[in-house]
């Protein structure tokens, strides 16, 4: 009989040792629509310190994050985490454009905020970056946002309602896949990582373990809210950095009662 626990190895793959060829296969996109979420987490579940998720990744992980992005038709983030991490255009270097030039991508990752209620300044970085580099925004709003919110936004993005006084999540994916963006990286906050995963809209969790503890009272992968069952991952690979820092890939299943 095969043992039930076996060992992956003294290490993980060890990322150190794949340039970005490698990475560009490890985190390879299926075909079709595909929602891929992409945290840093700390060793005790936080995915922040003082509301920044930045300390939680080193140079490694910005590796996969920039081999992330490249690949993406666009990434999806919600309002708060662009406030939280004051989002500008999302920048792809020599190497990502030219995979993207052969992929038959355009040169800029667009990026779509999910906001309720068009709560988000017009003069934000990711507006006056976006604009400076002919990079499109996508706002995807609700009916119930102030009038005045929606028409201010209307003058530096592209405005969507996805919903009357909620936003209605389905509807947010169909008007990023009418637009043929297909390869969807999701990168926050929690709260909508919840209504991902209840909907069953996520279909992959990219996660990177950081060896590092940071203590109670700190935000979680999946927000406050509870999920209403148990949801299970299929790991596809496991990388290791030599700092000890973790980069697990995995397919998301459906939720199962608990």
């Amino acid at each position: 009989m095969q043992p039930l626990i076996r060992p992956l190895g003294v290490e993980p793959a060890p990322l150190g040792g794949l340039d970005r060829f490698d990475l560009d296969a490890a985190y390879s996109w299926p075909d079709g629509v595909w929602v891929r979420a992409n945290f840093a987490i700390s060793s005790d579940g936080a995915i922040e310190v003082e509301g920044r998720s930045g300390t939680l990744g080193g140079p490694d992980d910005r590796k996969v994050f920039a081999c992330l992005r490249a690949g993406a038709d666009v990434v999806l983030v919600g309002s708060g985490t662009v406030r939280a991490e004051d989002y500008g255009v999302v920048r792809v270097d020599a190497t990502g454009a030219a995979g993207r030039a052969e992929r038959g991508q355009g040169p800029a990752v667009p990026v779509a905020v999910v906001t309720t209620r068009a709560e988000l300044a017009p003069d934000a970085k990711l507006f006056r970056q976006s604009r400076e580099a002919g990079v499109p925004v996508l706002v995807l709003t609700s009916s119930g946002a102030p009038d005045a919110a929606r028409a201010a936004l209307a003058e530096v993005a592209e405005v969507v309602v996805c919903g009357e006084d909620a936003i209605d999540d389905r509807a947010v994916l169909g008007e990023l896949a009418r637009r043929g963006l297909h390869r969807i990286l999701f990168e926050g906050g929690p709260t909508l990582m919840g209504r991902l995963l209840r909907q069953g809209l996520l279909d992959e969790l990219c996660l990177t373990i950081s060896p590092v503890l940071v203590g109670p009272r700190r935000s979680g992968l999946l927000g406050t809210d509870p999920l209403d069952s148990v949801v299970r991952l299929q790991r596809t690979h496991l990388l290791g950095s030599d700092d000890g820092t973790l980069f697990g890939r995995y397919v998301v299943g459906a939720p199962q009662a608990q």
